[in-house]
């Protein structure tokens, strides 16, 4: 049996601000191209299908239509909800959507029953462990510890029963979670509760595949224990990633073998350094014009309308941080910076600091005439 394991689709995110249902779309239209070349039995979403937990009718709509494709193509698909998700709304309907191929896994209490597959070496066993929120999932599953560790390790151990009166059957486990060894984004939310949402590795022994969702980085922290990252890159911690999905093979006695899919990148992530000019003039930028970019200024004055600048050059810039040359003046507290000052000096002051040079005479004159404004309101 072959299986494709993603996650974090994250349908209906933004870039900056920037719509990205096109690209979300050209890029998981992509997996069926997958199932179909690859002859795929079953497709895994291990979480954060959507990014939010009440997605709009745009996002729903490619949602859609990418696992109508995926269908067509021939494969069953597994879903359960991330952290990002509404384990109530994308479970909703669960039951006629199976019988059509489309398995939603959002109940706690149904963790330990498997979406049962088959194939000419007997049965498969799917499970599909939807995000367990720890204060919530110790009621449901009766556990006494805190953190994802506690309520993980009752979750795998119920898993581990119900396989253990299964013969003859091998396992897939799908998890949403930060498991410890795993190396972060910029771009994942936080599923932090106490300052616990490490867990153990071991916590999943037992089974032959488990497929995490959550970082947004492909890695393997065993053969066995893999995540397959986000389909695309959410943040520009991520430009360096290869984006991909694994492609999972089990025969008769197990996990028989891991590898490396690609995926298409619709628009590259470049970061450019240097003073505005130099990056709107400089010609070895050519290549990144079409890339989304993120722009570091190193400008010893803040530019005025920096980004609507940069995208007269790089249409797709998103982003601007101002670090000049040198570095800024260190840093006071507020009580300090404003000590024996009037308001006057403060507010140039403020404009200096932001931007490093003071008011000209055309600000200055705003300046006073709003710090006059509003002692006239306050005497009033």
């Amino acid at each position: 049996m072959r299986l494709l394991h993603t996650s974090d689709w994250h349908v209906g995110r933004t870039f900056h601000g920037r719509d990205l249902l096109a690209e979300q779309e050209a890029v998981l239209g992509g997996l069926a191209d997958l199932v179909s070349d690859e002859k795929v039995d079953v497709v895994l979403v291990s979480g954060d299908l959507f990014d939010r937990a009440v997605p709009n009718a745009e996002a729903i709509a490619v949602c859609t239509r990418v696992l109508e494709r995926i269908r067509a193509a021939g494969a069953q698909v597994v879903v359960t909800p991330g952290n990002h998700d509404s384990a109530a709304r994308l479970g909703l309907f669960g039951g006629f959507a199976a019988a059509g191929g489309l398995h939603l896994r959002t109940r706690v209490a149904e963790l330990h029953e498997p979406v049962l597959f088959s194939d000419a070496h007997g049965p498969v066993a799917v499970y599909g462990i939807p995000f367990l929120e720890p204060e919530t999932a110790r009621h449901a599953l009766g556990v006494e510890g805190r953190g994802h560790e506690a309520v993980l390790t009752e979750a795998m151990r119920r898993v581990r029963e119900d396989l253990a009166a299964r013969e003859h059957t091998r396992s897939v486990v799908l998890a949403h979670a930060f498991v410890t060894g795993g190396e972060p984004s910029e771009s994942e939310r936080t599923i932090a509760v106490g300052g616990v949402q490490d867990v153990p590795a071991g916590v999943f022994a037992g089974v032959d595949y488990v497929a995490l969702g959550h970082l947004h980085g492909q890695q393997t922290l065993a053969d066995g224990l893999r995540y397959s990252g986000s389909p695309m890159a959410y943040s520009f911690s991520e430009s360096q990633q290869v984006k991909s999905v694994w492609l999972v093979e089990v025969d008769g006695s197990g996990l028989a073998g891991v590898e490396r899919r690609m995926l298409p990148v619709p628009r590259r992530l470049s970061t450019l350094t240097g003073g505005l000019e130099e990056l709107l003039a400089d010609p070895d930028h050519t290549p990144v014009e079409d890339h989304f970019v993120s722009a570091v200024l190193t400008d010893p004055v803040r530019p005025l309308d920096a980004l609507r600048h940069l995208q007269t050059r790089f249409p797709h810039a998103v982003h601007v941080e101002w670090r000049p040359e040198g570095g800024r003046v260190g840093e006071l507290r507020f009580a300090e910076r404003i000590r024996g000052r009037s308001d006057e000096e403060i507010g140039c002051c403020f404009l200096e600091d932001v931007r490093g040079e003071p008011p000209n005479e055309r600000e200055l004159l705003l300046l006073r005439e709003a710090i006059a404004a509003a002692a006239r309101e306050e005497a009033s």
